[in-house]
């Protein structure tokens, strides 16, 4: 052997894959951990869950590590929730396809269901927009954020529906997380930015041997044709298949980007505008609005003027309308309605322009049809908008435990900044790729898109530091 071939031997035997690619396959080889960490999950879960549902609501002072209710509460809403968001846009669904409880339990209930298939109406691509809406609604107006038993009902009741599914529909699959997980859509949406993400490699894949049995992808991928992050759970299952699928780094923009207008949905684009934008910072929002108790009085005038008193009782259920005596936290049918009129008010107003400007936008860009693509752009501000008020609520916990953090003024605004000037980037990118019009109408339609979403940034403005 001449030393060219001794050298060149030793550079190949000695190559090690990338780091990323070797956690994935360490993914791949080592489900019985993750189902091991699956199962650690649930039944963590589930006792913050159930077990603080079942006691008193402290009624003195206490610290949140002397309570398990205030616990459970901290853990949920101040940790859990999210990071778990966050997570989506550092690392992807890999909280769905290792960590999620009730994704697993769907998964393990379909694993010893009856199989059947998939029905047509499951399949409907408004599921996770109407899903999101109704969960978040329902929450405020019973209080999921305060009491154990409203997150037992929301939380828990998705679960077992979750887990009903799974044993009536699929063999071993996750049909309640491709289709109607209230989460799904913002998952889906978030984890397009994530930096890491599967890439198939179509030529690697052709000439693998046919016979290579099938991944189970549990929800329901097709693992050949895999562009992105949007449905894949990141569970590592698939890596190295067929010497194909590989994790790998990218472009925290690429996808993006890449989002043509023949792939745009416009339910995607509703879950932004509508959703995140619209319903989710008005749910954050209304509880510290002075507007809100500005409508409620005007409300509560017109009807007593007009002898309706029935808009004040309060005789609803928790499980209907927040209702506990013991706290002095009763909500009447005025609460109520007040909280949906405000939601509804902020979603047409904020979703409403953004849907105008993204129609303005296609005007001066001579699209023939909503540019609903261009809407993808806004991910960033749907996202970091989302960590805002999660962590809001955090905040709120941590200055009950008379904790005070320093400097979060400075990153509120920072974060803010970070949002709109990561969306116009991806938006100005969008504009040039899909567009023929001159500079001058792309700047105009960036322009367009920009103020039409600035009312999402002063509505924060208004609640950190004016109300």
């Amino acid at each position: 052997m001449n030393p060219t071939t001794k050298i060149d031997f030793i550079t190949t035997t000695n190559v090690q894959p990338p780091l990323l690619q070797r956690l994935g396959d360490a993914m791949q080889q080592h489900r019985l951990f993750i189902q091991g960490v699956q199962w650690f999950v649930v039944i963590f879960y589930f006792t913050l869950l159930i077990w603080p549902a079942l006691l008193p609501m402290p009624k003195d002072y206490v610290h949140i590590y002397e309570n398990l209710i205030l616990f459970a509460q901290f853990i949920f809403w101040g940790i859990w929730w999210p990071f778990v968001m966050l997570s989506m846009v550092l690392v992807g669904r890999v909280w769905c396809g290792v960590f999620c409880p009730e994704g697993f339990l769907s998964e393990w209930s379909s694993h010893h269901g009856l199989g059947h298939s998939i029905p047509r109406w499951m399949r409907w691509g408004g599921w996770p927009f109407v899903a999101f809406v109704l969960t978040t609604i329902y929450g405020q107006l019973i209080s999921v954020y305060e009491y154990p038993k409203a997150a037992l009902l929301i939380l828990g009741g998705s679960t077992i529906v979750a887990m009903i599914i799974g044993f009536i529909y699929g063999q071993g699959k996750r049909v309640w997380c491709r289709h109607l997980c209230p989460a799904n859509g913002v998952f889906s949406l978030l984890s397009r930015l994530a930096p890491i993400h599967f890439s198939v490699d179509q030529k690697k894949w052709n000439q693998a041997p046919h016979r290579t049995s099938a991944v189970n992808c549990a929800p329901l991928v097709s693992v050949r044709n895999m562009t992105g992050n949007s449905n894949c759970h990141m569970c590592g299952r698939c890596s190295s298949h067929r010497n194909a699928v590989t994790l790998k780094g990218r472009s925290v923009n690429k996808e993006i980007i890449s989002i043509s207008k023949n792939d745009a949905n416009p339910w995607d684009i509703a879950l932004l505008f509508l959703g995140l934008l619209g319903v989710a910072t008005g749910a954050f929002q209304w509880s510290a609005s002075p507007w809100f108790v500005s409508i409620k009085q005007r409300l509560a005038e017109w009807f007593i003027e007009h002898d309706s008193f029935w808009i004040l009782n309060d005789d609803l259920p928790w499980w209907l309308l927040t209702h506990y005596p013991d706290t002095n936290d009763i909500f009447s049918y005025l609460d109520g309605f007040t909280i949906l009129i405000y939601i509804t008010a902020n979603t047409l107003f904020i979703g409403g322009s953004l849907l105008f400007g993204l129609w303005l936008s296609g005007q001066l860009l001579k699209e023939k049809a909503i540019p609903w693509h261009l809407g993808y752009a806004f991910t960033p501000l749907a996202g970091i908008s989302l960590f805002l008020g999660l962590t809001a609520l955090t905040l709120s916990l941590l200055k009950a435990e008379h904790i005070h953090l320093m400097g979060i003024a400075e990153i509120r605004i920072a974060l803010l900044t970070l949002a709109y000037l990561w969306s116009g980037y991806l938006l100005w990118q969008k504009i040039k790729l899909a567009s023929k019009v001159t500079w001058v109408r792309q700047l105009m339609a960036l322009a367009t898109l920009l103020i039409s979403s600035s009312f999402v940034a002063l509505s924060w403005i208004m609640m950190f530091f004016i109300w």
